[in-house]
């Protein structure tokens, strides 16, 4: 919340590195613009420059009372997970990350995916 009000009295804003170096976005290009149109309720915009962020916001809030909750012992701490939910986890991580980064190259024109 304090990013827009920021940008919007200063115009600063971050590049993407990968892209200013390279000119092809990253897996979560885009993420900062829709993290910003989605805090100010624009969720056409936020879709538009990168969807992740609507899982990421979810995250972010069941976060908080999950922590408030543990911290309180509510709550038990959470167990480790298995190697294999581990393994389930890193190939679901992976494929996200392989469609954002395939949606970017689709939304910013670069190459095949164009």
């Amino acid at each position: 919340m304090v990013w827009p009000a920021f940008t919007g009295h200063t115009g600063a804003s971050l590049p993407c590195l990968l892209r200013t170096l390279t000119g092809v976005p990253c897996p979560v290009c885009g993420m900062t613009t829709a993290a910003v149109a989605l805090v100010r309720g624009e969720a056409g915009t936020a879709f538009a420059a990168n969807p992740l962020i609507f899982g990421l916001a979810a995250l972010a809030l069941a976060a908080v009372p999950l922590v408030v909750l543990r911290a309180t012992g509510v709550l038990k701490p959470p167990e480790p997970w298995s190697p294999s939910r581990r393994r389930w986890a890193g190939w679901l991580f992976g494929l996200l990350a392989l469609a954002s980064w395939l949606f970017q190259l689709h939304r910013l024109g670069v190459g095949w995916a164009s």
